[in-house]
C-alpha cells in the first residue's frame, strides 16, 4: 500500500510507506506502532526486538462508506446530525445517463428531479424538498468546492465519485444566503497511488416510445364524424361503403415517431499516480436522438467532456510538529453541448399536438394532381428531399396539421453552450489536526442560438412563412470565487471528538448578451444563412441588434462551524455564517443565518451491544437552521421610474418600490426524528 501511515499514538514520530510499500523508522523499544490507510482497519503492533515488520493491511467496507462530505469538510456517517443523503458512483451509473440529474431521479428521498420535456438535453427542474422559496427554487450546486450556476447538466456521470445533498435547514446554513433550497455537493474522481490504469467504457442503445396513444382510426373516425352530423341535424357525411373501404387510414404516430433512435456514450480515461503526486484524466462523448424528429435531424443532443484531476504533495516531514505538510491540487472541467429541437408542450401547432389529432383520412403525401394544384397556389408548400409535396389539412384544423410536414420545415434551431469550471487550492498542515486551506476557482460559461428559417406553407393557420430570417444570441457569464479557511480536530482521552472550522469567501459573478435578427435574405443555402445581407430595400425596423444586458452579483461572507462528539454516541453541531450580498438593500447589506443539530447514535450505546445483525445502525436527531436567498434580482432596494418618452417632471410613475431594508428571502426549518 503506497501511503499508508505509520506512527506513534501521541508523539511526532512517524513516516509513510514509498510506492512499493516499504518504510524505514528509528522506535523506541517498546512503543506501538499504528499502521492506518483510509478504507483499511488500522493495525497496533508493540515493538520489542524486531527490526522488520510486516503489516498485511485489511480493507473496511464500512469505513469506505461511512465518509459523508459536507460543506468544507467531510463527516462519518454515524455522527452526521443533519438531514444529508449520499449517492455513489456506483448508483449514479446504473443505467447509463445522459445526464447527472437523470441519474439521481427516484435515488434520494425528499428529492424531486422534474424533466422540463422529452427533448433531448433539455433541463431539469431540481427541487429539494419541495418549493422553498418564492423567486428561485434551484437548489446551489458546489463541484468540488466550486460555485456552479447553471446545474450540473454539463457534468459526465461517469467522472462522478458522489453526490451529496444537503436537505434540512442544519446541513445548508454553512452556506447561509443561498441554502434556502438546500445543496448538491458534487465530487469528482481522482487519482489513487499505484500502477497507471486506463479505461474504456462505452454503451449503445436504441430508444423507443413504450406506448402510442390511444386514437381512432379511419373507419372509427368516420363513424365518429357521423354520430357528430347526426346529433347537429345534418347529414352523415360518409356513406356505409366509404367507410367500409377506408382501412385504417394513416397511423400519425406510426409516421412521426423515429423507430430505434440512436443513443451512445463513450468515455475513456487515465489515472494513477505516485507517492507525490496524484492524477485522473477522463475524454467523454454522448449523443442522443430524439425519438421525434431524430431521424430528420431536428432533434438531437450531443456533449463533449474533458476533466483532469491532479494533487501534488509539495512537503512532507512527519518528524516536525510545525509546517510539516504542504499539499497543492487543480480540477479543471470542461464540456461543449449541441442541441436542436421540435416544439414541445403545445397542446396544439407542435409535432406531438398534431400526430395525436390530425385526421386519420389525410394521407402523408398529396397525390400527383392535389400537388400540382398546390404548388401551384403556394410554391412554398413543403416538400420531402425527394421533392414530394405533403398533404395539407382540410379547412376547420386551424393549427394542427401535417406532422411529417413540420418535421421538413425549411428551418432550423441550434443551441450551443460551452462551460469551463476550474480551481486550484492550497492545504498547509500548520500543527497536529490544524490545517489551512486556500482555494481560487472560475466558472466560464458561453451559451446561445442560431435558427434560420425559409418560406415555407403548411395550412392557412399559422403554420406558414412568408419571408426568410436569421436569429443568433450569445451569452456569456463569468465566475470567480475566494475561499481560506481553518479547520482543527482533535480527540481527548480517546472519547471526546471536537472538529471546528473558521474561513471566509468572496465571489462575483457577471453576465452579459448580444443578439441579432435579419430577415428577407438574398441567400437560400442554409449553411450561409448567418452570414449573408438581406435586400437592400428592407425597412429598418425588419433588423435589430445589441446587447439586452449587463447583470451580476458580489458577495462576501465569514462562516464558522463547532462540532462535538462524545464516543461517536452524542453529538452537537453548531454553524453561522454571514453573509454580504450587492442584492441586499444598503440598511440592511448583511446577513446572519446560525443553525444548531444534536443526536443520539444509539447503536453506540452499551445497552444496544446485543442487537441482532440486521439492526444495523438507529439514531435520534434534532436540527433547527435559518437560510437564506441572494437570488432575487438587481436593484429591489431601490425605486425604478418609468423613463418613457412621455416622462416629464411629475408625470412618471413608480415600477418598483425599493426597500432599502431588503435582505433576500429568509426560510427556517426545524426537524426532528430518528435515522439509520
Amino acid at each position: 500500500v503506497i501511503g499508508a501511515n505509520i506512527s506513534i499514538p501521541g508523539t511526532s514520530i512517524g513516516t509513510i510507506t514509498d510506492v512499493d510499500g516499504n518504510y524505514t523508522l528509528s522506535v523506541p523499544r517498546g512503543s506501538v506502532l499504528r499502521f492506518s490507510y483510509i478504507g483499511y482497519d488500522y493495525q497496533e503492533i508493540r515493538i520489542t526486538n524486531q527490526t522488520t515488520v510486516n503489516v498485511v493491511m485489511i480493507e473496511d467496507s464500512e469505513m469506505l462508506d461511512e465518509l459523508i462530505v459536507v460543506g468544507y469538510g467531510v463527516q462519518k456517517k454515524s455522527v452526521v446530525t443533519a438531514a444529508i443523503s449520499r449517492v455513489s458512483a456506483e448508483e449514479l451509473n446504473t443505467n447509463r445517463p445522459s445526464r447527472v440529474e437523470d441519474a439521481l431521479k427516484g435515488k434520494v428521498s425528499g428529492v424531486q428531479i422534474t424533466q422540463s420535456s422529452g427533448q433531448p438535453g433539455s433541463d431539469s427542474k431540481f427541487r429539494i424538498r419541495g418549493i422553498g422559496t418564492v423567486n428561485n427554487s434551484e437548489p446551489l450546486f458546489i463541484v468540488d468546492g466550486m460555485e456552479v450556476g447553471g446545474g450540473i447538466n454539463y457534468l459526465n456521470p461517469v467522472d462522478i465519485q458522489s453526490i451529496e445533498i444537503l436537505k434540512d435547514a442544519a446541513s445548508s446554513a454553512i452556506y447561509g444566503a443561498r441554502g434556502a433550497n438546500g445543496v448538491v455537493l458534487v465530487t469528482t474522481k481522482s487519482g489513487e497511488a499505484g500502477k497507471v490504469q486506463v479505461n474504456y467504457d462505452m454503451s449503445y442503445g436504441w430508444q423507443n416510445p413504450w406506448k402510442h396513444k390511444e386514437v381512432l382510426n379511419a373507419q372509427e373516425y368516420m363513424v365518429i364524424m357521423n354520430e357528430s352530423d347526426i346529433n347537429d341535424s345534418n347529414k352523415p357525411r360518409f356513406s356505409n361503403d366509404q367507410i367500409s373501404s377506408i382501412g385504417k387510414g394513416t397511423n400519425w404516430q406510426k409516421e412521426t415517431f423515429y423507430k430505434n433512435a440512436p443513443v451512445q456514450s463513450h468515455q475513456v480515461s487515465i489515472s494513477g499516480g505516485a507517492e507525490k503526486i496524484k492524477y485522473f484524466i477522463s475524454l467523454g462523448y454522448f449523443d442522443q436522438a430524439g425519438i421525434v424528429g431524430g431521424d430528420y435531424d431536428k432533434s438531437n443532443y450531443n456533449r463533449w467532456s474533458l476533466r483532469s484531476n491532479a494533487t501534488y504533495e509539495v512537503f512532507e516531514d512527519l518528524n516536525r510538529s510545525f509546517l510539516n505538510k504542504v499539499t497543492t491540487g487543480v480540477n479543471v472541467g470542461y464540456s461543449r453541448g449541441k442541441s436542436k429541437g421540435i416544439e414541445t408542450n403545445s397542446e396544439y401547432g407542435s409535432v406531438l399536438g398534431s400526430a395525436v389529432t390530425f385526421s386519420p383520412l389525410v394521407p402523408v403525401y398529396a397525390s400527383d394532381e392535389d400537388a400540382d394544384r398546390i404548388l401551384a397556389d403556394r410554391p412554398h408548400a413543403v416538400k420531402d428531399k425527394n421533392g414530394r409535396v405533403f398533404s395539407l389539412p382540410p379547412s376547420g384544423f386551424q393549427e394542427i396539421t401535417n406532422p411529417l410536414g413540420m418535421l421538413n420545415e425549411p428551418s432550423s434551431g441550434v443551441n450551443n453552450d460551452d462551460k469551463f469550471v476550474g480551481s486550484f487550492w492550497g492545504e498547509i498542515d500548520i500543527l497536529p489536526g490544524l490545517k489551512f486551506r486556500s482555494s481560487y476557482g472560475v466558472d466560464l460559461s458561453f451559451w446561445g442560438f442560431d435558427t434560420y428559417t425559409f418560406p415555407y406553407f403548411l395550412a392557412s393557420q399559422g403554420k406558414n412563412v412568408e419571408f426568410s430570417s436569421v436569429q443568433s444570441e450569445m451569452n456569456r457569464g463569468f465566475r470567480w470565487q475566494l475561499e481560506n479557511y481553518f479547520s482543527y480536530d482533535k480527540t481527548f482521552n480517546d472519547v471526546h471528538n471536537l472538529s471546528v472550522l473558521l474561513g471566509q469567501s468572496a465571489s462575483k459573478y457577471t453576465a452579459r448578451n448580444l443578439g441579432g435578427y435579419d430577415r428577407d435574405l438574398l441567400e437560400t443555402d442554409p449553411l450561409k444563412a448567418n452570414i449573408n445581407s438581406a435586400i437592400a430595400d428592407r425597412k429598418e425596423e425588419r433588423a435589430w441588434g445589441g446587447t439586452f444586458g449587463h447583470n451580476g452579483i458580489t458577495t462576501a461572507s465569514y462562516f464558522g462551524r463547532l462540532d462535538y462528539n462524545y464516543a461517536e454516541r452524542y453529538m452537537l453541531q453548531a454553524t453561522v455564517r454571514r453573509d454580504g450580498s450587492s442584492n441586499f438593500g444598503s440598511n440592511n447589506k448583511w446577513g446572519v443565518f446560525p443553525s444548531l443539530s444534536a443526536g443520539w447514535n444509539l447503536t453506540n450505546v452499551a445497552f444496544m451491544e446485543s442487537r441482532p445483525d440486521w439492526f444495523s445502525s438507529f439514531k435520534l436527531r434534532f436540527s433547527w437552521g435559518r437560510n437564506g436567498n441572494d437570488r432575487i434580482g438587481q436593484f429591489l432596494y431601490t425605486s425604478l421610474m418609468d423613463g418613457g418618452q412621455n416622462y416629464y417632471y411629475g408625470g412618471g410613475y413608480s415600477v418598483n418600490q425599493g426597500d432599502p431594508s431588503k435582505v433576500g428571502e429568509i426560510t427556517g426549518q426545524m426537524q426532528y426524528g430518528s435515522s439509520p
